[in-house]
């Protein structure tokens, strides 16, 4: 069943054409302690999400609709081991690896959280000794380098994290992330580093994925020709399961790091993909970071739905893609620290949900996963904004706002906070006509150009928008964000009945450039493919021959 098939549904529906004749400035109009009622918060953040279109009667439908989907059980299921990722059969349990529970939980007959300890051990005391100089190279330097090889899951959540906690990491100890195939991304770093002091980890579950490899492949050649063979046991690890094929690498199996099939690559910073994110804040500060989403995890598990912050997130996204024709949500984080976030709930959000087909096998006849974008601070309202505000598609925002900078300087941080508060507020008020020739005569411009210009100076507002307050930056408040969209994101694939684990979508094209490689690389002719495609392949082959 999906949102669309509960008894609440239609009841919602007529009520939005109800709340039609309603802006959001109407709403809070009517209701001086809207705030209040539209707000709630955990630890040191404060969800405020009192600038959408919704009122009381209408949250009420969603909860009804979320537990005619039996939601809270769905939610029990996932923490219980379930396999909710029906496709592949298996359970999503990326929330044991911040969780201290000490009861068994069993998945086809294995004990996972005793296998999950072991690792999470392993790693902790592996990130220990590189940060701390004990862990040397073959020549007996520590480690001045360390080089993440992986993409997707396998490095945006270390790279968002290690950016974000910056004040945390450590100073001897400076981190690259390889991703991109283009050999540029391996070359630029390579000039960087020296091979006696740099650590590579090698991240990928199956020690296949193409991209991955290759780099890998190219890093292990440069650093044999500098240090020799010998030197790949000392100067690389790997994240992965595949034992066989990372014996064939030469890694060392004391430097090889696990996780379940259970975890998937986009929720998998919490476990040893995290290992560059250990080395760089230390253990104390990593376990910080699970604890943070541990604290999320209980709210999710344990709040009423009135003032669970996930689901409350959910819902409203719900809300606002299927009734107020929302195509688009901004991620915009007023903290230049946190300038990945929205590369990385990108991942999150439209791999786990970008989806056009039920649990069922059929096609969905509604809008699921929202376009996510976004950028950091001002920088972000000098670029796109102006589409915010008065662009043809409605556009809803989450504005994250710390309170404190690490860095305060000035007004520098006031300033910031300003920004990011007025914009909220500019995009819910915008500007009427009339304000907008006042504002002109004011400023002594001709009647003749206020006429001009007028239609260019209404704002229509009434643009929705998230703000999440937060004291600080921490391991903790970073932990809790980012779990808040992990579950924001489940919610989503509950109501519109699609299963937000699996990514079959990713691999069309990557089967498809296998073929291609075969046919720019060979002498002989070329295996059949569209016109433009085939076109493509003969240019391209013509000018690296004639090169």
């Amino acid at each position: 069943m999906n949102f669309q098939e509960t008894q609440s549904f239609n009841l919602l529906k007529k009520h939005k054409v109800f709340l039609d004749d309603f802006s959001i400035m109407d709403l809070f109009n009517q209701n001086p302690a809207r705030f209040e009622e539209f707000s709630t918060s955990l630890g040191d953040i404060v969800f405020d999400y009192s600038k959408n279109k919704i009122d009381k009667k209408a949250l009420d439908f969603l909860f009804k609709i979320a537990n005619n989907l039996n939601l809270k059980e769905k939610i029990q299921d996932m923490f219980n081991g379930v396999k909710i990722n029906t496709s592949e059969n298996r359970a999503v349990l990326h929330t044991l690896l911040r969780d201290n529970i000490s009861k068994n939980i069993m998945v086809d007959g294995v004990n996972v959280i005793e296998y999950i300890k072991l690792n999470y051990q392993k790693m902790i005391n592996f990130a220990d000794d590189v940060q701390k100089g004990i862990y040397k190279g073959i020549k007996g330097d520590r480690i001045l380098d360390v080089v993440n090889i992986g993409i997707g899951g396998s490095y945006l959540g270390s790279k968002m994290v290690i950016e974000a906690l910056k004040p945390y990491k450590t100073p001897l100890i400076n981190f690259h992330f390889i991703s991109n195939i283009d050999s540029t991304d391996l070359t630029e770093v390579l000039k960087k580093i020296e091979p006696e002091t740099t650590l590579f980890i090698v991240s990928s579950k199956t020690f296949t994925t193409d991209e991955t490899m290759t780099n890998a492949l190219s890093a292990k050649e440069w650093l044999v020709n500098k240090l020799g063979e010998k030197a790949v046991s000392k100067h690389f690890c790997a994240v992965s399961t595949n034992k066989k094929e990372i014996a064939k690498f030469g890694i060392n199996p004391d430097n090889v790091f696990e996780f379940g099939d259970y975890i998937g690559g986009r929720y998998s910073l919490w476990s040893p993909i995290g290992l560059p994110i250990c080395i760089a804040i230390g253990k104390n500060n990593f376990q910080k970071l699970l604890d943070g989403a541990s604290i999320a995890d209980e709210h999710f598990k344990n709040c009423d739905f009135e003032h669970n912050i996930p689901v409350l997130m959910g819902l409203i996204s719900v809300w606002n893609v299927n009734f107020m024709n929302v195509v688009a949500e901004a991620v915009l984080p007023y903290d230049n620290y946190l300038k990945f976030l929205p590369m990385y709930l990108q991942q999150l959000v439209m791999e786990s949900n970008g989806k056009s087909v039920d649990r069922q096998g059929n096609f969905v006849q509604y809008q699921t996963s929202p376009i996510i974008f976004g950028d950091e601070g001002t920088n972000g309202q000098h670029s796109f904004y102006q589409l915010l505000h008065q662009g043809t598609e409605n556009i809803s925002c989450d504005f994250i706002l710390p309170i404190f900078s690490h860095n305060e300087v000035g007004e520098h941080q006031l300033k910031l906070l300003a920004n990011g508060i007025a914009q909220s507020e500019a995009l819910m008020k915008g500007k009427s006509k009339e304000e907008a020739f006042d504002e002109m005569v004011s400023q002594g411009i001709s009647q003749d150009n206020i006429s001009k210009l007028l239609p260019y100076k209404e704002f229509k507002g009434d643009r929705p928008s998230n703000t999440f307050l937060i004291k600080q930056i921490t391991p903790e408040t970073l932990g809790m964000l980012v779990a808040f969209y992990e579950h924001k994101t489940f919610v989503e694939g509950v109501l519109w009945d699609i299963n937000s684990f699996d990514q079959f979508g990713v691999e069309l094209g990557k089967q498809l450039a296998k073929n291609i490689v075969k046919d720019l690389k060979s002498d002989e002719g070329i295996s059949k493919h569209d016109s433009s495609t085939t076109g493509i392949i003969t240019m391209v082959k013509a000018l690296r021959n004639n090169k």
